[in-house]
């Protein structure tokens, strides 16, 4: 969850925000300093955008291009748009970056496994975990470029944009906003953040992090403007098992969920990378996570583990 802090504006200065439902999530656009027709023309188009992207990569339609993916599993390659082929070409360089952590094919998951809900008491038994995620190898993605055709290479895969379509969606938005004359702004989709310029008075657009343990809180304010910034953690969704708590995040590898983080936030200058780079250090933990992180360019890393200490990558400090 992310929280804007926005500094005392004059009448003059009113920012122009619309909330809509989009991708199954809830979609923020707010803009700056434009006149409120010109704010209304370009946040229309960049959702009409997003809307685009959601019928090219959703699952829920039976004849997305993803689906059709999905259907024919071990069975034949399909032709796709060159958006779509680089949309996956781009996941599986994060999934071999992060050892497969991030995955697109985690849509081949057996999801009867898990509810992470009251009821769920007891973890599966090794073999059985082990099971639920045999259709999960991002490797068994078959790309051929000069066909722009994706092959799934056994039955059973599915793939979905999940961890990164958000990010994406935001992206491709606010590329639209800036080009229809909105030069300040905000994206905020379903708490994965991109901005860029400032608020009416000049100063930076401020987020803050939410504290996991007292989610509507935050622990810590950044500077956030001209950067994305993208939050995950146990505090929505989770399992507690023998007092110890469980994440809805599945480590690809093992079946079981994760545990020893409670949140983990990325500030990067591209919500594309910063919602898919959340999910792959909840799975390799702090020390292997910060370590990736503190190599990568551009990225920083805020991550907070389930005692309450707070990490960070090299490059950021906090307030």
């Amino acid at each position: 969850m992310m929280l804007l802090k926005e500094s005392k504006l004059g009448e003059q200065d009113k920012v122009h925000t619309e909330v809509v439902k989009l991708m199954g999530n809830r979609f923020e656009f707010t803009t700056a300093s434009v006149p409120e027709a010109v704010a209304e023309v370009a946040i229309a188009k960049a959702i009409a955008e997003v809307q685009r992207i959601e019928r090219l990569f959703t699952t829920f339609s039976a004849d997305s291009q993803v689906n059709q993916i999905n259907a024919n599993a071990g069975v034949k390659p399909v032709k796709v748009d060159g958006e779509v082929l680089a949309l996956i070409q781009r996941s599986l360089r994060i999934a071999e970056l992060t050892d497969g952590a991030f995955d697109i094919t985690y849509g081949g998951l057996d999801k009867n496994l898990w509810n992470f809900n009251q009821q769920m008491t007891q973890l599966p038994d090794k073999e059985t975990a082990k099971n639920a995620v045999a259709n999960i190898n991002y490797r068994n993605v078959i790309i051929n470029e000069a066909d722009s055709t994706v092959y799934l290479k056994n039955e059973g895969m599915r793939i979905g944009f999940g961890g990164i379509g958000k990010g994406y969606a935001a992206d491709r938005a606010k590329a639209v906003m800036l080009a229809n004359g909105i030069n300040n702004g905000i994206i905020n989709a379903a708490g994965d953040l991109i901005t860029w310029g400032t608020q009416p008075t000049g100063k930076s657009w401020t987020a803050g992090i939410a504290d996991p343990f007292f989610k509507d809180k935050p622990f810590s304010w950044l500077d956030i403007s001209n950067m994305a910034i993208a939050t995950s953690g146990t505090y929505e969704k989770f399992a507690m098992i023998d007092g110890k708590k469980y994440s809805h995040t599945i480590d690809p590898k093992t079946g079981y969920p994760t545990s020893g983080i409670a949140s983990v936030t990325m500030i990067c200058p591209i919500a594309e990378l910063a919602d898919a780079m959340t999910t792959p250090v909840m799975v390799m933990g702090v020390e292997v996570g910060l370590n990736l992180i503190n190599q990568m360019k551009n990225m920083a890393c805020i991550i907070i583990d389930e005692q309450g200490k707070i990490h960070t990558s090299k490059n950021i400090s906090l307030r």
